[in-house]
């Protein structure tokens, strides 16, 4: 028997807490196992941890018209869920944590099928529409902030925050000084758009990143989209430079296990407002320049960043007037005065729940014991 069974992936945000939660559990020496998709990234990370996986066919929630909704709501999901059911009555756990996404949804009702309980785990403040039908059918909701409430159910709601992955936690400055050859002298700017990157701040910073390496050093995230190029095109920016500003430009296609020792470093980060880097950010007390994904489902990202906002941990600049100079303008500013960012740092740790993985276990165990 495998008490425990995590499901939810498809973004680094959804995958994020069921990888905390695992830790967690593996430190308790308490079972369980993850059921996802095939290729996505909660495939990759669950591999990276050794946990037990399963993939089962996984179709995606669209809110537009795509014939692939056709396959997907006809054949992918029906057979996600016939697929996900079996491997409940095989593993025979004694409750499911969702943590969100498409993957999700197939699990929760393959446990519903089985009568296995189910608890939901909510990252944002606007909840998307997997986790909206999943919480009919779960018995408790996890929400990470307390004013999420009104979307779900109030006899079933517990806050419990949002758990942070525990080697973030532990990154080292010294460390990252050495990987990326950095000045401890000068700040650091961590650029990121996510796992598949964004193209509109990829392009932006690397519009001005002469000007911006004349005050910083830089670490970009950019990932990796053939479709759009931008990792190319920003390391041909990066072999323009003089090899004095090249030597501070740091491009990457994705960040691993260094991430922590980044964000040990960073003196501000420029992201999206996913709820996985928000979350991130107020954890570990970082101060932060949202630009928030437009017409993300509920415009969750705005959603994300207005509500650090409120608390004073972020600066939000919208895409709609996102400009190289503009960019540039903001960063400089808020480099320009360190006391500005470290209480913008202190404002957004207010808002995380720092034994967030801790609650959601004890929710768990109340369903184990």
């Amino acid at each position: 028997m495998t008490p425990i069974i995590l499901a939810g992936g498809g973004t680094g945000g959804h995958t994020s807490p069921a990888l905390a939660v695992a830790a967690l559990l593996r430190q308790r020496n308490v079972a369980h196992a993850w059921i996802g998709s095939r290729d996505g990234v909660e495939a990759h990370r669950a591999a990276e941890q050794a946990i037990p996986y399963f993939a089962i066919p996984t179709g995606k929630l669209r809110r537009y018209w795509a014939w692939r909704n056709v396959t997907d709501l006809a054949l992918n999901v029906p057979a996600g869920v016939v697929r996900a059911h079996g491997l409940l009555r095989r593993l025979r756990p004694r409750v499911v944590l969702a943590t969100g996404g498409f993957v999700a949804l197939p699990v929760v009702l393959g446990a519903a099928l089985a009568r296995v309980p189910v608890v939901v785990h909510e990252q944002t403040a606007v909840p998307g529409l997997a986790n909206r039908i999943a919480a009919r059918l779960a018995r408790r909701i996890a929400l990470t902030f307390a004013e999420s409430d009104r979307h779900f159910p109030p006899g079933r709601i517990v806050v419990t925050g949002n758990p942070l992955r525990p080697d973030l936690r532990s990154g080292s400055r010294a460390d990252a000084v050495a990987r990326f050859g950095l000045d401890p002298a000068l700040p650091l700017v961590y650029v990121t758009g996510g796992a598949q990157g964004a193209h509109a701040i990829n392009r932006a910073v690397g519009e001005i990143i002469g000007d911006l390496l004349g005050h910083a050093q830089v670490v970009h995230q950019s990932g990796d989209n053939p479709a759009t190029g931008d990792f190319v095109w920003l390391q041909t920016r990066r072999a323009a430079l003089p090899p004095a500003l090249a030597r501070r430009y740091t491009v990457l296609p994705w960040v691993g296990a260094e991430l922590g020792d980044i964000y040990a470093t960073a003196a501000l980060v420029v992201t999206r407002a996913g709820a996985g880097t928000v979350n991130e950010c107020c954890q570990l007390g970082l101060p932060a320049l949202y630009i928030p994904l437009p017409g993300a489902r509920g415009d969750e990202q705005t959603a994300n960043a207005r509500l650090v906002g409120r608390a004073g941990g972020c600066a939000i600049l919208p895409q709609a007037t996102l400009t190289p100079g503009l960019l540039l303008a903001r960063v400089r500013g808020l480099l320009a005065e360190p006391a500005r960012l470290k209480e913008m740092g202190e404002r957004a740790r207010t808002l995380a729940i720092p034994d967030a993985a801790d609650r959601l276990v004890a929710l768990l165990m109340e369903f184990v014991a």
